[in-house]
């Protein structure tokens, strides 16, 4: 995984309250284990119409938004727990989703992949939306560091599982941290052998 210390970029503005992972990624595109491809197929119902053209009116098909962090509704990720909806999210381009509220399955599978979930308060989610409809170029800065997100005049502390923020930090998954703490586990194991 790519290490995340800080990141600014524009954002994808989806003012929609509980987009469960079937809308993130429907079922009928869980044919595969692999990761690769899933990012063609994230809101393919909401992007494209039923004869596959893009639909205008989607912010993800809008030149607008270009940027790779979503600020999508309440209650993000809800539904199955399907890992794919992580993939599909990475596999498009998003680095950071922001949501006042995330489902805690899907919580923790976008941490295991490197997408980082920042829950915000339901004030802060309403002002980055009035912000990026006043300007599509709004920047959004997520320091994991510090542990906050910003923009404008506005700033904001989230809260993270300590673990993974060791491991997004050093760009670890759970076996890249076992493998850093080899040396630890050997002098474990020689002292309690």
């Amino acid at each position: 995984m790519e290490k995340f210390v800080s990141y600014t970029d524009t954002i994808v503005p989806l003012d929609i309250a509980d987009i469960d992972t079937d809308q993130i990624i429907p079922a009928r595109f869980l044919k595969s284990t692999d990761k690769a491809g899933f990012g063609d197929n994230l809101f393919r119902d909401w992007r494209y119409d039923k004869d596959n053209n893009p639909n205008p009116g989607f912010n993800l098909n809008n030149p607008l938004y270009k940027g790779t962090i979503l600020v999508a509704g309440n209650n993000f990720g809800c539904g199955s727990s399907r890992e794919h909806a992580a993939w599909a999210l990475s596999g498009y381009g998003f680095k950071v989703i922001v949501s006042s509220y995330f489902a805690d399955i899907f919580k923790g599978n976008s941490l295991n992949n490197g997408l980082l979930p920042v829950q915000v308060s339901p004030e802060f989610l309403k002002a980055v939306f009035a912000a990026v409809a006043e300007d599509a170029a709004t920047p959004v800065t997520v320091n994991l560091e510090q542990q906050t997100i910003s923009f404008g005049g506005y700033s904001e502390h989230f809260d993270i599982d300590p673990y993974k923020k060791l491991c997004l930090l050093n760009g670890y998954d759970d076996i890249d941290f076992l493998v850093s703490r080899l040396d630890a586990i050997s002098e474990f194991e020689k002292k309690n052998a």
